[in-house]
């Protein structure tokens, strides 16, 4: 086997979570001695320092970042399990933001903090754009898994939605609308909570599609569309 496709589900408990992230890997014929060509289908979107608009995956495990010895790729012992899991847990993280290498000084203070969770929020609509584009442009033989994956997940995604809409922290849930930070935080920009507003209309329409069952959602769709509409005769008056 020379190609493969993969797609990783983002983790829980960081801007990704719930999404679908697919990657195209190539084994050259000197595999394992050099290691294999990834390439990530970004739908033109840079979600993450590592991760590309082109789709070039930055890893040093991949050679295409620089790193230590022990996190280059090694023939004897590194495998094409260890690359899918170092971008779910070392990529698709918590706090993307400190992976940019000029960001990693300004972690845990107080300016760096603020920057990560701006960071988070443009992440979590990239990432909501990056599900749409998966619901309506499914990959070749992943359409059951993805429209599978989005039936069973789907009521919690937009349960997160809601939750950042009223001021969560984005990547402050974990499981089905259980939140383990205060719930009194109310951290989000306004701005942020304008555009997810749309991206949660689209995706409310799509799960309906997958016959999930989004009745509780539709009155905040509603909700939305009419207070978009009212700014609009305001500012045409």
């Amino acid at each position: 086997m020379d190609l493969l496709r993969a797609v990783i589900v983002g983790p829980a408990g960081t801007p990704y979570h719930d999404g679908l992230f697919f990657f195209d890997v190539y084994f050259p014929s000197q595999y394992p001695c050099k290691p294999p060509l990834v390439n990530y289908r970004s739908g033109g979107l840079r979600l993450n320092p590592n991760l590309y608009a082109c789709g070039k995956v930055c890893l040093s495990l991949l050679n295409t970042w620089p790193g230590t010895a022990c996190e280059m790729w090694n023939p004897s012992s590194s495998t094409m399990l260890q690359v899918l899991v170092s971008i779910q847990a070392l990529v698709l993280n918590a706090k993307p933001y400190f992976n940019e290498p000029g960001h990693t000084v300004y972690a845990n203070t107080l300016a760096g903090e603020k920057q990560s969770l701006l960071y988070n929020e443009e992440t979590f609509l990239l990432s909501c754009r990056t599900m749409l584009y998966s619901l309506r442009n499914p990959p070749k033989h992943f359409e059951e898994f993805i429209g599978g994956h989005f039936w069973k997940y789907g009521r919690g995604i937009l349960v997160g939605c809601k939750a950042y809409m009223g001021g969560a922290q984005v990547g402050c849930l974990v499981g089905d609308g259980v939140q383990d930070v205060d719930e009194g935080d109310k951290s989000c920009s306004q701005n942020f909570k304008c555009s997810l507003e749309m991206l949660f209309k689209g995706l409310t329409n799509e799960f309906t599609n997958l016959d999930i069952d989004c009745h509780e959602f539709q009155a905040q769709v509603v909700n939305s569309v009419a207070a978009a509409d009212t700014t609009d005769t305001t500012l045409r008056l």
